[in-house]
């Protein structure tokens, strides 16, 4: 299959724009756009955080496998994964099946990024947001890279300019 036809998935840490990039890309490629811990909150009713308070980080991560054999399903699409999508060894698996974009960013921009988030469970769990999130970038970023076609830095970038150099990996 060529890169064109696989659908294009965007992975990488909580904060790194994978929402705001994969909407826009999909709008340029005139693609359907779907942001897979948007669509868990959809088909269950309730919040993430809620999930994990009920179920934790295991019960979610079982829906969140789920949920991506689902969307990995529909042809054509971009999909905004959540951070942790990566943890599985069984996501990343269905992961290389498609066109991974792995989208960077440093720490700081990170944790610029997040600060006014209230929707994020680990970070919410923590005392100490910098440190959390610089562990779980260390500890995810050898799978973000196992999985990505492409490796894209967010960092002080502009979204059309991210955009470009996506759409120039793929077409």
């Amino acid at each position: 299959m060529n890169k064109q036809d696989k659908n294009i998935i965007l992975v990488g840490p909580m904060g790194s724009g994978k929402t705001s990039v994969g909407r826009r890309l999909a709008c340029v490629l005139k693609r359907d756009f779907f942001d897979s811990d948007f669509e868990i909150v959809a088909s269950t009713g309730v919040a993430i955080d809620y999930i994990f308070d009920i179920e934790g980080e295991q019960g979610f991560r079982q829906r969140e496998t789920k949920m991506l054999q689902d969307l990995c399903k529909i042809p054509n699409i971009v999909l905004a994964t959540g951070g942790g999508i990566v943890i599985k060894e069984e996501n990343r698996a269905l992961l290389k099946d498609n066109f991974v974009v792995y989208l960077s960013s440093t720490v700081e921009q990170l944790v610029k990024h997040t600060a006014k988030s209230k929707y994020r469970p680990l970070l919410e769990q923590s005392n100490n947001r910098e440190k959390t999130i610089r562990d779980l970038v260390e500890q995810r970023e050898p799978w973000y890279q196992e999985v990505a076609d492409i490796v894209v830095d967010t960092t002080g970038r502009k979204l059309y300019t991210i955009i470009n150099e996506i759409k120039k990996a793929v077409l």
